[in-house]
């Protein structure tokens, strides 16, 4: 069921400032990842991660596609467009609606997926807070 469009505009200016907010460096590197937004993770995507994931479904706030940076190799074959996925309706579920929380739960996400790209895994990522 898609979202109420008020919860979907106010999720995606919440979006854009933290977009803004990110060092330059940051911000170069999602010109060459482009980040997709989504109300809920589709089906396939939660069949395909189900396998080895510690997340519930319904607490999937965002996915990175790709082969990490420091992984990659000549020898990988055909290319994987690399793309960063955020869930709209598990990040404001998070949030409990409250408009500081939600605007940290996209931020914490967005770098979690972001991370990612660069090759930290799930349990660097809860050392560092954004597990």
């Amino acid at each position: 069921m898609p979202l109420p469009t008020t919860e979907r505009k106010m999720f995606d200016r919440l979006l854009e400032k933290v977009l803004k907010s990110l060092p330059p460096a940051v911000s170069e590197l999602l010109e060459q990842v482009p980040v997709i937004v989504d109300d809920e993770p589709t089906e396939q995507i939660l069949r395909e991660i189900s396998a080895g994931a510690s997340t519930s479904p319904s607490e999937l706030c965002g996915l990175h596609w790709g082969i990490p940076l420091g992984s990659r190799s000549m020898l990988d074959g055909e290319p994987v467009l690399d793309r960063i996925a955020i869930f709209r309706g598990p990040i404001l579920r998070l949030s409990g609606g409250v408009r500081s929380e939600l605007r940290k739960q996209i931020h914490i996400t967005l770098l979690h997926e972001i991370a990612h790209h660069f090759g930290m895994d799930e349990e660097e990522l809860e050392m560092m807070g954004y597990g």
